[in-house]
Formats: structure tokens, sequence, C-alpha cells
């Protein structure tokens, strides 16, 4: 299979005060087109640091992170913003909705970014809001929805674009287990079926049993990597 993202050398250490503090040293990571994969570790691993670079939020010390093409770790501000406008797609622990907007417009705002016209934003974000089961929540703004449909319309906001990766950063750490669940068999079954990479930050197992790939964490370094059969999926 094609690689989709191609780490090299990845390096970061952040300054407190006088001291550096190591969060990643030296990790080489490669993930395929389409792979739906697992970033396993406990607080303060490196895990979401690691996101992090793969996204384009922070900057490595040192070492390159290729996506498709580009060297991201290259990119300026501008550039960034409109190469994750293109590519990328976000799903937050904490939902990252703006609250004076219905769900409807919240899903539609990556298209508008875009510069997609509002009837067919519309249509698009209508159609994934159904497609998570809240096809009745159009008007409904994040104070009137509970955590698990607050996530659903998250959910529907990363995937409305079709981006080509979606980062989920503990996209359950506020849900209770059946929510959990929930959860997680859409955004699986959303990105298999799209044939969009989708990579998972966590600290819990039973959510990395959802991945093709586990990648365990630890104290800034790759301790192991683990192919899975995932959960919900049968292989022949």
């Amino acid at each position: 299979m094609e690689a989709i993202i191609e780490l090299s050398g990845i390096r970061k250490v952040y300054r407190v005060g006088n001291e550096k503090v190591v969060a990643l040293d030296n990790v080489d990571l490669s993930i395929e087109k389409g792979e739906l994969c697992c970033l396993l570790g406990t607080s303060g691993s490196g895990k979401s640091t690691l996101l992090n670079l793969m996204a384009g939020l922070e900057k490595p010390t040192r070492g390159q992170i290729q996506i498709k093409d580009t060297y991201v770790e290259k990119l300026n501000e501008k550039k960034l913003a409109v190469f994750r406008q293109n590519y990328i797609g976000f799903v937050f622990q904490s939902y990252n909705l703006l609250p004076t907007l219905t769900a409807l417009e919240n899903v539609s705002l990556p298209l508008a970014f875009k510069g997609v016209p509002r009837s067919i934003r519309d249509k698009k974000a209508k159609a994934m809001l159904e497609a998570v089961g809240l096809g009745s929540h159009f008007k409904r703004k994040p104070s009137q929805m509970s955590g698990g449909q607050q996530q659903r319309v998250g959910i529907a906001r990363a995937f409305v674009s079709r981006p080509e990766i979606v980062f989920a950063d503990e996209p359950t750490g506020n849900l209770d287990s059946k929510t959990t669940k929930d959860v997680m068999g859409l955004i699986t079954a959303m990105a298999r079926q799209n044939s969009q990479t989708l990579i998972i930050v966590t600290h819990d197992i039973s959510i990395a049993a959802y991945a093709d790939k586990i990648i365990h964490i630890l104290d800034g370094n790759i301790e192991k990597t683990e192919i899975t059969t995932p959960t919900g999926v049968e292989r022949g």
C-alpha cells in the first residue's frame, strides 16, 4: 500500500524555564493511505505531541514530516491553513463547536472556509448530520444537545469535506461507555466507507482495538507497533 504520512527522525524539545523537556526523541513512522491507526500511550507519553506535529499544529525541533508530497514542517502558517483545509479533518475531545452556531452551521464551516456556495454546503451538512443520526437537530445549538450529540456534530464537521486524513484526539474522553461505543463505531465506519486515513490518539486500549495498527508510545519513543483485527471487522 501507499504511505500517506512519513515521519523521519522526529525530535521535539520544549523549554520549561531553564530546563529542556524531550517530548519525542528520534521517531520514525509510516502510515498508509486508508489505514486506521491508533497512537496509544499514557498521559505525558508524547502521543498528542506526535499528532500535533503531523497535523502541522506544532513544528518539530528536528526531523521531517511528509504528508502526501508535502513537507509540512516547511510550510508557513498561511500555507499550513490551506493545506489543512484541503486534506485534514479533526475530531476533538472537547467537541470545539461554536456555541452561537446551530449544528448545521457548525458542520458547514469547513465548506464555508473553502468557498463552497451556501446552498451546496447546507445540503452536504444536512446529509452528514443525517448520516450521524441527527437529522432532526439541524437548528439546535450546542447547549441544546448532550455530549454524545455534540460529538456527533463534531464528527459530521470533520468528515463533511471528505478530507483524506482525519485526526481524532481522545474523541471519547468526555463520553460514557455506551456513547463511546456508538461514536467509535461511527468514526471508523465512515473512515472505512470513504477510504480515509484515520489517526486516533488515546490512552484507552478498548478504543485502540478499533484500529488496524496500534502504535505504542512510551517516553517519547515508539515502544512497539501492533497489527490488529479491529473491533467489529471480520477478516477472511
